[in-house]
């Protein structure tokens, strides 16, 4: 039997091509269960306050950083959204006097437009919060150089060379609507992938790269980023690939309540804790890396009961 159609593009793979059985039993997930979905290589995190969410995904760089030697270089990959960590890893870093010289950092994506990476005086630019939200925060006598500061550009031939040499402890992430990390979309349903997504084989093979967008990601990026404006947001992106994602000793993914939504939220932790893997759902992708957290605040979990509004 060929798939079905998206509910939201036919065009696009998405998670709504699923067997109806894992969309119905993700939904049925209490907190209480998905907490027990924890196996070796994947491991569910709860924390009841946002000030304790945000404080671990901050911890999460300065203890990869802490790491670092010249001789040794460490380094994070880090997301825009959230963003609330980044004030917070420059305070700690201040506080506690740490000198970051030797470590590094990647961004996880960008913006693409006019046929090139948006400019950071754009208004969306993810290079711009990076800095601005924290390593022009952090004391210049602590903070690394800038040629340890890895944006990817339109060219990703630097940004895919700087990930050799250098140990990416963790890569963190968030979990976008259309079940993404960073922009690691499902893809069009055309070509090849006319009647079947690619496989999770082929779909790894994908480096850093210039991506189209699933439509509920511009749609989604223009109600968190820019309220609601979707003629604001650029249809495509630079992306960390799956090649880059497999290479940093730990996948950290956090879940604030605010991107992903409840069902979303169910979803992917199902799919990885079973190891049901389906690129029309990038994220269960992660069920093949072996070692990853999902970090959940409490109150951001919610129900997927139907509730009239």
């Amino acid at each position: 039997m060929p798939r079905k159609l998206s509910s939201i593009s036919p065009d696009w793979w998405d998670y709504t091509t699923l067997n109806d059985e894992i969309i119905q039993t993700a939904a049925r997930l209490t907190p209480e269960k998905m907490l027990k979905l924890s196996r070796p290589g994947f491991r569910v995190v709860f924390y009841d306050t946002l000030e304790e969410f945000y404080l671990a995904e901050a911890l999460e760089y300065v203890a990869a950083w802490k790491e670092s030697t010249p001789d040794n270089p460490v380094g994070i990959c880090g997301p825009i959204g959230p963003t609330e960590q980044l004030p917070l890893v420059a305070r700690i870093v201040n506080e506690l006097g740490l000198s970051i010289r030797s470590a590094h950092f990647w961004g996880m994506d960008e913006w693409f437009a006019n046929d090139r990476e948006v400019p950071a005086t754009h208004p969306l630019s993810f290079e711009r919060a990076d800095r601005e939200l924290c390593f022009n925060r952090i004391r210049r006598e602590l903070v690394m150089p800038d040629s340890h500061l890895h944006f990817p550009k339109a060219d990703t031939r630097a940004y895919r060379a700087s990930w050799e040499g250098v140990r990416c402890a963790v890569m963190q992430g968030g979990q976008g609507d259309v079940k993404h990390w960073a922009f690691n979309d499902p893809l069009p349903r055309q070509g090849k992938f006319k009647n079947a997504p690619p496989s999770a084989a082929e779909y790894r093979k994908l480096t850093t790269r210039v991506v189209e967008l699933h439509p509920l990601t511009i749609a989604q990026n223009a109600r968190t980023s820019g309220g609601g404006n979707i003629a604001l947001v650029p249809t495509q992106a630079i992306s960390v690939g799956p090649v880059e994602t497999w290479k940093a000793g730990k996948v950290s993914i956090w879940h604030a309540g605010k991107h992903d939504n409840p069902f979303g939220q169910r979803l992917t932790t199902w799919m990885i804790s079973r190891r049901i893997v389906d690129a029309a759902v990038p994220m269960s992708l992660l069920a093949e890396h072996p070692n990853v957290q999902f970090n959940f605040y409490r109150g951001g979990i919610g129900t997927c009961e139907t509730e009239l509004h």
